[in-house]
């Protein structure tokens, strides 16, 4: 039986491209119980593991990571696509099914030895919190895990991460 959040889940069926089912979130997002219940989840997950910062992957993770900050009492830290952010950055670069891309984050944003806990919407090939990962190890932090409000398993992005990070998932697919 499908949970509350999984059924405001809306399927768009060949999207972006042929053959893709795209989990589309807007339509749990804008849902008020499908939001707290989300939330409220990542919450109980981390509400004990003393998190300094919440990492928001570019551009869902920061729809929940700023309440999921404020609820734990971290700090949040944005991971953008190039150019986004005006003082000095720090990038990583991944691949793609067709070519690379970037991402970056501020350099003084997150000082050595500080507890982060990575949040994105969708754990899918794992290119994006992969390269996240390898950015933060950059700036010395320690990563406590890596969540997302979905992960679409048959893709094997979780296999792609280091055994070292804790990965959890509300809805897999």
């Amino acid at each position: 039986m499908k949970s509350y959040v999984e059924s405001k889940i809306r399927d768009i069926v060949d999207f972006p491209k042929k053959g893709i089912v795209f989990r589309d979130i807007t339509t749990a997002v804008k849902d008020a119980r499908a939001l707290r219940e989300i939330i409220d989840f990542l919450t109980e997950q981390y509400k004990d593991k003393k998190i300094d910062y919440v990492v928001g992957i570019e551009s869902r993770g920061f729809i929940f990571g700023s309440a999921l900050a404020y609820n734990l009492g971290a700090g949040l830290v944005l991971i953008r696509k190039p150019g986004k952010l005006p003082a000095e950055t720090i990038s990583q670069s991944y691949e793609l099914e067709y070519g690379t891309d970037k991402i970056e984050m501020h350099k003084d944003a997150i000082e050595p030895g500080k507890n982060v806990l990575i949040i994105d919407d969708l754990l899918a090939t794992g290119g994006t919190v992969d390269a996240s990962i390898k950015l933060l190890k950059q700036t010395g932090a320690n990563i406590v895990s890596a969540a997302f409000v979905i992960e679409l398993s048959d893709l094997k992005g979780r296999e792609r991460l280091s055994e070292d990070i804790e990965v959890v998932s509300m809805i897999k697919y």
